[in-house]
């Protein structure tokens, strides 16, 4: 399939972009949970600015890589295999029937996380607490989709 120039080039940007994002996603989790965090450690977290921004820099990238995928990527990838726009649940039903997500739904509860972890911690750390633990152990699941995107990407580009 040849590519516009202008779509193969938005294409291996936003890749290369997935990747970097990947690997600051992975550094900032590493650093965030190197020691499992409790309810006290979230509590206080205005007592310990370091664990603050260590988990702000966790937060921050989770929801970047969620956004580029999502709302960058997928319609990108859509789009140069002749797929019509279309919004994100529709798009992500897409990559689930290509293979790409284990499940749309999933990835929305995923999105549902950013509230919990950017708006509703100021009130409630209990929320927050559940929030970053769930993010954490959901970070594989958007690895996975940024490795089955890009490799699709890729594959893509090399036609």
């Amino acid at each position: 399939m040849t590519l516009p120039p202008d779509t193969r080039k938005r294409l291996e940007f936003l890749t290369r972009v997935v990747a970097k994002e990947v690997k600051h996603l992975d550094y900032a989790s590493q650093q965030a949970f190197k020691t499992p965090l409790t309810q006290q450690k979230v509590d206080n977290l205005e007592q310990d600015p370091e664990l603050a921004l260590k988990i702000e820099a966790f937060t921050s990238r989770f929801c970047r890589l969620q956004d580029t995928l999502g709302d960058k990527l997928l319609p990108a990838l859509l789009k140069a295999l002749g797929e019509p726009a279309q919004a994100l649940l529709i798009n992500l039903n897409k990559a689930e029937k290509y293979g790409w997500l284990d499940s749309a739904e999933t990835w929305m509860q995923l999105r549902q996380l950013r509230n919990q972890m950017i708006h509703e911690y100021i009130e409630d750390t209990s929320t927050l607490l559940a929030a970053l633990t769930t993010a954490a152990e959901k970070q594989k699941e958007l690895n996975r989709f940024a490795d089955n995107l890009t490799t699709q990407t890729k594959s893509l580009l090399e036609e």
